[in-house]
């Protein structure tokens, strides 16, 4: 068989297959390149979902006539010179413009602050047509017609045009936050206007504009720094929660990225904070010496590779527990907005209009005012049970004439249901789920008594053998100490095997031979073996949960106040074993607002 050169358009082509992979992926790379070029404006519009256009407007450095011709070639880029160990630009590869020209309709137009006029090139499918002089003002305009024209069978894969537009939006928003100092503006024929006005230095209010403002009243700031390493962001309390992943944004030296590191890192982080199904929102921005990491591992770039991944996994977890344990306690708004929703579809709803009824016993008897006012106002009284329609809703467990106690959960008032504790704070109300509150300090104090000294371990009669690959029995063996003091003893038996001869007590019987693997396999991804750990943690759990107050017991008023200060004392009493909140704070305004007083 014959070795012979491909084409110049043929290596575009199949470079475009990797660096070109959807409309949003073309996006990524112009708006990479407007800011590479310092603009401080960008507008993005499409039709059909970017496959029918594409225009990326900036008002950066612009380029010259030469630097038009160059700009279509392959692996001609101003951003890298010889070291690709010292990356600080987001484009640097040179592929991005050839490979789109090679399968689109490309043109680009634009202007340098010195020049007196524009100009123009256009590629078609890979053929170049020649530069041409033509008005424009400084910066640039890169235009994208038909994308995939050129190779039906990618266009073929494309998904509909409202879930290419999505993705287009979804990187905009990503740059968005990474660049708060630039304003960006997406609009087209398929979508309304999306503009994010630039912010400055202000990187919570641009996050508050892509997540919206629940975020910034729900966010805890990030910033912790280690051996050159430095992690800033915010980070959502554990209660502020999603059901998917679409809002936690990641950036390496303002890249963004998707790094399953970094993801892996983050749910680790919110471990036992939230439920399962659950996500938790941050935007997490890491600073690093640009020779620590590499962002050449896919054309994409949107992987990279740490030098030291354990070191970047563990300031991540470490940093956003210590900020939870800080400040993640503390009920998240949209609680407090949505009991204001329970509220407010009955009490805006049309009272039906007082007639007199009459009885087919009493025809002439006008219904009574009050039993009128009781039947067209009852709002909640609708959803309650016949059980608890026939006994008093609120029950005072406190003397009246107790003042409120300037804590932050305040002073308990009532009890509602047997289940739920009311407080009364400085500047509003609290209510909080008895059971939820006290399983979770049920299980604090018992994790704490099982990190603060050894696991209790019992010995098997006869150990268990387990034959393994030689690297994972090393990786286990170097790993024996921190075990022990887990109850979990193994030691090296020969050549590919480890014996198991102590298990946890706590655990009674179970797979040994399974935990092991495990345990050697997460060695074997993160160099640390937190599988053990977690098994004892999901059992303290479950005892705490059948060990607490139980929903439906009647509390004497220094219990529940007893049981409020002990969950001001108790980092993560924010939320139960299972991630759900224990308490939703209710401000006075909000209270006001529910009656027309503000």
């Amino acid at each position: 068989m014959t070795i012979r050169q491909l084409s110049e358009t043929l290596i575009n082509q199949i470079a475009a297959g990797e660096v070109i992979e959807r409309p949003a992926s073309a996006a990524k790379e112009l708006i990479e390149n407007a800011l590479d070029a310092g603009a401080t404006r960008i507008e993005i519009a499409t039709a059909g979902g970017g496959k029918t256009l594409l225009r990326v407007t900036d008002n950066g450095g612009g380029m010259a006539p030469v630097d038009l011709e160059m700009a279509i070639r392959r692996h001609c880029t101003s951003k890298l010179d010889t070291d690709l160990l010292d990356i600080r630009t987001l484009g640097f590869r040179g592929e991005a413009l050839p490979s789109i020209g090679s399968v689109a309709k490309l043109s680009l137009l634009s202007r340098t602050a010195e020049a007196g006029e524009g100009a123009e090139i256009s590629v078609t499918g890979g053929k170049v047509a020649p530069v041409r002089p033509a008005a424009a003002n400084r910066g640039t305009v890169v235009e994208v017609r038909d994308l995939f024209f050129a190779t039906p069978a990618r266009l073929k894969f494309l998904k509909s045009e409202k879930a290419e537009a999505s993705a287009i939006s979804d990187v905009v928003r990503r740059m968005a936050i990474a660049f708060p100092h630039v304003r960006f503006v997406l609009s087209g024929s398929d979508r309304t206007t999306l503009e994010f006005p630039a912010t400055g230095e202000d990187r919570l209010a641009r996050i508050a504009q892509v997540l919206g403002r629940d975020f910034r009243d729900n966010a805890i700031e990030i910033d912790a720094e280690r051996e050159g390493v430095r992690l800033t962001g915010f980070a959502g309390v554990p209660t502020f929660n999603r059901g998917n992943s679409l809002n936690q944004f990641a950036f390496v030296n303002g890249r963004p990225v998707q790094d399953k590191l970094i993801w892996s890192a983050l749910r680790a982080a919110y471990a036992e904070t939230i439920p399962h199904g659950r996500y938790p929102v941050a935007v997490l921005s890491i600073d690093i010496d640009p020779a620590l990491v590499d962002v050449n591992v896919h054309p994409a770039k949107s992987d990279v590779r740490f030098r030291d991944p354990g070191l970047v996994r563990g300031l991540i977890i470490g940093a956003i527990r210590e900020a939870l344990a800080r400040e993640g306690d503390r009920a998240a708004t949209t609680g407090a907005s949505g009991l204001m929703r329970a509220f407010r579809p009955e009490a805006q709803r049309p009272a039906a209009p007082w007639t007199p009824s009459a009885s087919p016993y009493r025809p002439f008897e006008a219904a009574s005012p009050a039993a009128s006012f009781r039947e067209t106002q009852a709002g909640f009284a609708e959803f309650a049970t016949p059980s608890a329609r026939s006994e008093p809703v609120f029950t005072p467990s406190v003397r009246e004439e107790e003042p409120p106690q300037r804590h932050p959960l305040g002073a308990a008032r009532a009890q509602l249901h047997e289940n739920y504790i009311v407080a009364q704070t400085e500047d509003g109300l609290v209510i909080v789920d008895q059971h939820a509150a006290h399983e979770r300090l049920v299980f604090e104090a018992m994790r704490n008594a099982l990190h603060s000294r050894a696991v209790p371990a019992q010995a098997l009669l006869i150990p268990e053998i387990i034959d393994l690959p030689e690297d994972d029995c090393d990786r286990l063996v170097a790993h024996a100490e921190e075990f022990a003091t887990l109850g979990l003893g193994i030691e090296r038996f020969g050549p590919g095997a480890v014996a198991v001869r102590e298990t946890p007590a706590m655990l009674g019987e179970m797979d040994a031979a399974g935990l092991i693997r495990q345990l050697a396999d997460e060695l074997a991804e993160w160099d640390t073996a937190s599988g053990l750990k977690a098994k004892l943690e999901y059992l303290a759990a479950t005892m705490a949960c059948h060990g607490s107050v139980r929903s439906g017991r009647r509390m004497r008023p220094e219990e529940m106040n007893a049981l409020l200060r002990q969950m001001e004392a108790t980092p993560g009493s924010g939320q139960c074993n299972h991630g759900r909140p224990t308490y939703i704070e209710l401000k006075l305004s909000d209270i006001e607002r529910l009656f027309g007083r503000s």
